[in-house]
């Protein structure tokens, strides 16, 4: 699916019931918002939902993985957000 496709997939389906969702084209990827605030992110064609502690220790414990990136000085840096789990990658209301 391509990009444009699976922002398009993500609004009309999967998050359908996020309520005020929009999305915006940044820093390669797209900002996924909710009522205005950040609330995902999609990058190279995968989800990441921003999590604060209590939610990363459930999404970590259901399998999913945190968003990590390469520095410039061949570092890596971990961010705030994570995959879905595994169920919630088809199923709109545990996406929501």
């Amino acid at each position: 699916m391509s990009g444009d496709d699976f922002i398009e997939y993500l609004r009309g389906d999967l998050l359908r019931d996020v309520p005020d969702l929009t999305t915006r084209a940044m820093f390669g990827g797209h900002g996924v918002y909710s009522r205005g605030a950040i609330v995902a992110i999609v990058i190279d064609g995968t989800l990441y939902l921003k999590a604060d502690d209590a939610l990363a220790a459930e999404l970590e414990a259901l399998g999913s993985e945190q968003f990590v990136y390469s520095r410039k000085d061949g570092g890596t840096a971990a961010m705030r957000y994570w995959t879905l789990p595994e169920d919630a990658v088809e199923n709109p209301g545990a996406a929501a």
